[in-house]
């Protein structure tokens, strides 16, 4: 009998706990709106270029509503050898993609949110350059991904609380 009365005593405390859904109200809700309302300047680069086109995809960035924000990224995008072989070739590379963003008001210039985002990814160097190019290519675009979403969800958390 008590296995069964404390998983309800749980649910019924979950309301108290205070936690809302962000995405509320799914496409017409205030985080939605706000986020369709928030214009990628273009990036610099092959990684600027997908990156734009993630967030973009995630945003939703509709074309007849008037654009309340700028998002500005820059992108840090680097390449490092950390496994060394006793002949002193790389066998292994780290990639790097940092982006630092700014949130900008149209109506004020006000920069409304600034902060950093970034993740790494491991590349296996192989005997074949194609395959080492190929891994190095997916793993960017696999971070810019990770990036992506890690930017879009911290302009949702700013525009549940605006």
């Amino acid at each position: 009998m008590n296995r069964f009365i404390a998983p309800i005593l749980l649910v019924m405390m979950l309301p108290a706990c205070g936690l809302q859904p962000l995405y509320s109200g799914g496409s017409k809700g205030a985080v939605a709106a706000t986020l369709g309302t928030i214009s990628v300047v273009a990036i610099e680069g092959k990684n600027g270029w997908l990156m734009r086109n993630a967030l973009n995809d995630r945003l939703g960035t509709q074309n007849n509503v008037s654009t309340q924000f700028r998002l500005v990224v820059t992108l840090d995008d680097r390449i490092s050898g950390f496994g060394v072989r006793a002949d002193d070739t790389v066998t292994r590379e780290r990639r790097t993609l940092r982006a630092r963003y700014q949130l900008i008001s149209t109506a004020t210039g006000e920069t409304v949110l600034a902060a950093t985002a970034g993740s790494d990814a491991g590349i296996d160097v192989v005997s074949s350059e194609y395959a080492t190019i190929a891994g190095e290519n997916s793993a960017l675009e696999n971070l810019t991904q990770k990036v992506a979403d890690q930017i879009v969800t911290r302009l949702s958390i700013y525009a549940r609380g605006e």
